[in-house]
């Protein structure tokens, strides 16, 4: 199935196996200025999934002493990003004011609504020695009636997010409800997003919802004999009964929810109206966006 899906312009390949499967996505790299992440949403087959709009896995990528991520800042509207870390540590500042290092198991939720700015950096003394950095970040499109509620910014420390252990596997709900538990994380339609840990020949039964899809970010599994590769995303139908096999150590990241309408994409702009976008865009290239406290200098300029 890999080298299939390298084949496909749009990086993606219709599933024959199990009939849950409708597609599986092998994601592309993007250079995100000093390491890469791959991308797996959108696709030109797969826009969305639920109301998640956009999913990068980003490294393990490893840096020497002196270098890390050092993202400027930029801006969003319409959308809530999620950033959550396997390893390494984030420092987050945006244009409401928030300074927060985000570390491996906290949820960062940043509601970028009517618009908003952030960097992405690291602290001197995370730079000042060699160190890793592995996580995620996934947007998610907000229901048109919040599309321009206020900006707003939430931290959930790796303690608040609920743990559950389903048939000897371990299962953080990150958010939304599965498995009998409710995440604290604030969601704004019906959303889910579970993070699960397999050893192998270990199973879990995929949560319902009415879009859902799982990625791999370490190892592989097999659905009803199709096997769903390393680094790469399977996009499901909402049938019932979905069992998932570890075929070696897995983590996993289930994502999906319900189904959002048309979203327009451009640069680090979503919004279900294309004129928003052009107005966004206006307003960052003509400095109309505010600014990073502490951050006042440096800024990512609209591509042109």
């Amino acid at each position: 199935m890999s080298n299939l899906t390298r084949q496909l312009e749009q990086d993606c390949a219709v599933v024959q196996g199990c009939g849950a499967i409708e597609l599986i996505i092998e994601p592309r790299d993007k250079d995100l200025g000093g390491f890469s992440a791959r991308r797996s949403l959108p696709t030109t087959q797969r826009k969305m999934v639920g109301p998640w709009i956009f999913f990068d896995h980003m490294g393990p990528a490893e840096f020497p002493a002196g270098q890390g991520i050092n993202v400027r800042p930029h801006p969003h509207v319409n959308i809530a990003t999620v950033t959550y870390l396997f390893e390494g540590e984030i420092l987050h500042r945006d244009s409401l004011g928030s300074v927060q290092a985000i570390r491996p198991g906290d949820i960062n939720l940043m509601v970028a609504g009517s618009g908003i700015v952030h960097s992405e950096r690291e602290r001197p003394a995370v730079t000042a020695a060699p160190h890793r950095l592995h996580g995620l970040q996934l947007w998610l499109a907000l229901p048109e009636t919040d599309e321009e509620i206020d900006a707003a910014f939430h931290h959930y420390p790796a303690a608040e997010i609920p743990t559950v252990t389903v048939a000897d596997v371990s299962v953080r709900v990150m958010m939304g409800t599965a498995f009998g538990v409710t995440s604290p994380v604030r969601a704004f339609a019906e959303t889910l997003y579970v993070e699960a840990n397999l050893h192998t020949g270990q199973t879990i039964a995929l949560p319902d919802a009415e879009e859902r899809a799982v990625y791999v970010a370490q190892g592989s599994l097999n659905a009803q004999g199709t096997v769903i590769p390393e680094h790469s995303m399977a996009i499901f139908t909402a049938a019932p009964g979905v069992v998932l096999e570890a075929a070696e150590e897995s983590r996993i990241a289930i994502i999906g929810g319900e189904r959002l309408g048309e979203r327009f994409i451009e640069w680090n702009f979503v919004s279900s109206r294309k004129e928003r976008i052009e107005q966004a865009k206006r307003d960052w290239k003509e400095g109309r966006f505010p600014k990073v406290p502490g951050d006042e200098i440096e800024f990512i300029p609209l591509p042109e």
